[in-house]
């Protein structure tokens, strides 16, 4: 890759992916006002408030707080970059994590006991939904031979046609990771309504919660991007067939998070991992099989 488009590819990556995450927020908060006969607001509404947030003043009783939140949006960015320049999807997993990991750290540091809860919470979601991940990056590995995510776009059928299973584990974990009901345990994406107020961001205020913000718009994008190669091959028709693929799980799980409670974190550890032993573990037996 020459070195302009290297820099036009990692321009695009920057531009495009918080606009497409903040687009999808905007369209996940009409849907769901839809389905719960209100107006809602308008598209671009996220954008909006993280402007306004952004000329508020950042107010913490830790004062490592925001370095933490702006550590995690950072590896949240990086994440996406890495993805978008097709680079190996084991790093852009560890990267994923880390940022979450940062995330942690935010809540841990304040005093608040609602954010050290909603700290707990989220390490027990990464339990739930990093095992499932991980899976599906070594069985991508077998079926492209190369954990680069850009090889995708090199295979002669979808990777969807030998990991049927890991797909539908993948849309199980991804609940959670877009904090969707039932599994939006350590905050609350639609308003102070729960047992934990809003959780891990109860201490944050003006800028971090915008950097919290725009951190889950980079997740949002990531997340969909695993689903994206699940449908992409050698055929070009197959590049713009997975975008819309990938709107199509994005509006499901809008759906399932407003059909179902929220469910109590030992029901969801415990669903999660019965759900990962069972997709994975059948799909890897089916790859060993036809290898064989």
């Amino acid at each position: 890759m020459s070195a302009g488009m290297f820099f036009l590819r990692l321009a695009a990556t920057l531009i495009l992916a918080p606009l497409a995450g903040g687009l999808l927020t905007g369209l996940d908060r009409i849907i769901s006002a839809r389905m719960q006969n209100r107006k809602g607001p308008p598209l671009l509404q996220p954008f909006y408030d993280v402007f306004k947030l952004l000329q508020k003043t950042a107010t913490t009783v830790n004062k490592y707080t925001r370095y933490l939140v702006t550590l995690s949006m950072f590896f949240a960015i990086f994440t996406v970059v890495l993805f978008g320049m097709g680079a190996d999807l084991l790093l852009c997993i560890f990267a994923f994590t880390l940022a979450c990991v940062f995330f942690v750290l935010a809540g841990y540091s304040s005093y608040s006991p609602y954010a050290f809860i909603g700290a707990e919470r989220e390490l027990i979601q990464v339990m739930c939904y990093e095992p499932m991940i991980l899976i599906m990056a070594f069985s991508y590995y077998q079926v492209v031979g190369s954990f680069k995510a850009g090889d995708a776009f090199f295979l002669d059928v979808p990777a969807i046609a030998k990991l049927p299973f890991i797909f539908i584990g993948l849309l199980y974990v991804l609940t959670i990771k877009l904090r969707k009901s039932p599994f939006d345990l350590s905050m609350s994406n639609h308003g102070a309504h729960q047992e934990i107020v809003r959780g891990i961001t109860t201490e944050l205020t003006g800028i971090c919660v915008a950097m919290v913000e725009i951190t889950h718009w980079f997740e949002t994008v990531f997340a969909l991007g695993l689903v994206y190669l699940f449908f992409v091959y050698s055929a070009p028709v197959s590049w713009a067939v997975g975008i819309l693929l990938c709107l199509v799980v994005f509006f499901i799980e809008i759906v399932v998070d407003n059909a179902f409670a929220r469910f109590k974190w030992k029901l969801a550890l415990q669903t999660s991992w019965i759900v990962v032993f069972i997709t994975g573990g059948a799909n890897l037996l089916l790859l060993t099989l036809f290898a064989g």
